[in-house]
């Protein structure tokens, strides 16, 4: 649109002092009035050539008030600086770390020669359930994430002596791609296992697949399975999960069950959770309210160890890249009796 408002403007430059020139002169200034155009056009084509290969930068802060009875406290719950782009038109790259406590999280490439095979490679979110790769914390309707995906997913999960806190991410491969017009899509993956940013502690290789069928707009069926082994002593870390997502217009409604085995040092044992959740945006948008219900036993044969949490939430997003949440959720700890927590966070973005 640029170079056609210029072409105008020298046109009619020319225009209003052709009249005085001669045909020979007339010829001279078409010709160096075509050069002058032609030169500006090649000077714009190279600077877009520099503007598309520099990396798409962005990130966002989130900043938290947590009040539960034990503690009342402000915090940085996440500083994310993100780098991404194409390396060629079938080729790009994503480059995430976290500057609170600093991690890197994300680091890979993804190649995309068809729609129906895809192949991502480095260190990104394990292609399990919908929760962990579809919503992602500036996306989710509630503060955080539902109990059976911190305590399955490697959020905050306890294998042997180790606690995993990856964020859901690992370092490996994944295959995947759609087809049927996009409404059935797959994962293959292969994993360390390990955590953030380690080499494997074993010789055994984590397997994840996962299916996504989508029928109609807004609504995503998905079924997943992680096998793994863990550390030398190769603890067993099996998980599966079933799930369903209706998210389009206003209306959210989503729900997933997990399960999972889990060894330590002399048994294994096994965990189960689900979680419904049901929400709805309005104002354009810039408000919403949710729900949910989440259940989650950390050992299915010691009843005093289950955990039921309701939530209830409201977001409003008065600018386009800041929202604000206020969340209060009773937790019922069984053993450990009744508690309730009353959460608010800030998310500014860029």
């Amino acid at each position: 649109m640029k170079k056609f408002f210029l072409f105008l403007f020298l046109l009619g430059t020319f225009g209003a002092s052709a009249q005085t020139m001669s045909s020979e002169e007339q010829a001279a200034a078409i010709q160096q009035l075509t050069e002058e155009v032609n030169a500006l056009k090649a000077k714009e084509s190279a600077w877009d050539k520099v503007i598309k290969a520099l990396p798409k930068i962005s990130g966002y802060v989130m900043a938290r008030y947590t009040y539960n009875g034990d503690e009342s406290t402000f915090r940085l719950r996440r500083v994310r600086l993100t780098f991404s782009g194409d390396i060629a038109p079938k080729l790009d790259y994503k480059l995430q770390a976290e500057l609170s406590s600093f991690k890197l999280l994300d680091a890979y490439f993804n190649y995309k020669p068809f729609e129906q095979f895809k192949v991502k490679v480095g260190q990104f979110k394990v292609p399990f359930s919908i929760e962990n790769t579809e919503y992602s914390p500036t996306k989710i309707i509630l503060i955080d994430h539902p109990m059976g995906m911190q305590r399955l997913m490697g959020f905050d999960e306890k294998i042997g002596d180790a606690t995993q806190k990856n964020t859901g991410r690992e370092l490996g491969i994944n295959f995947h791609g759609s087809v049927l017009n996009k409404a059935l899509s797959y994962d293959l993956g292969v994993f360390n296992g390990a955590g953030l940013n380690t080499t494997d502690n074993n010789k055994s290789k984590d397997v994840v697949g996962r299916l996504i069928f989508a029928p109609v707009k807004g609504l995503r069926i998905s079924g997943s399975y992680y096998w793994g082994e863990f550390s030398k002593e190769f603890y067993a870390r099996e998980r599966w999960t079933v799930g369903a997502v209706y998210d389009n217009g206003p209306l959210i409604v989503r729900s997933e069950y997990i399960a999972g085995t889990t060894g330590f040092e002399d048994a294994e044992i096994d965990s189960d959770g689900w979680y419904a959740l049901a929400g709805w945006r309005f104002c354009d948008g810039k408000w919403s309210v949710a729900a949910r219900y989440d259940t989650f036993s950390e050992n299915t044969d010691v009843e005093d160890l289950d955990q039921t949490n309701y939530t209830a939430g409201v977001a409003w997003k008065p600018l386009k890249h800041f929202r604000l949440q206020l969340n209060y959720q009773h937790e019922d700890r069984g053993a450990k009796g009744h508690r309730n927590c009353v959460m608010v966070q800030a998310t500014a973005s860029f």
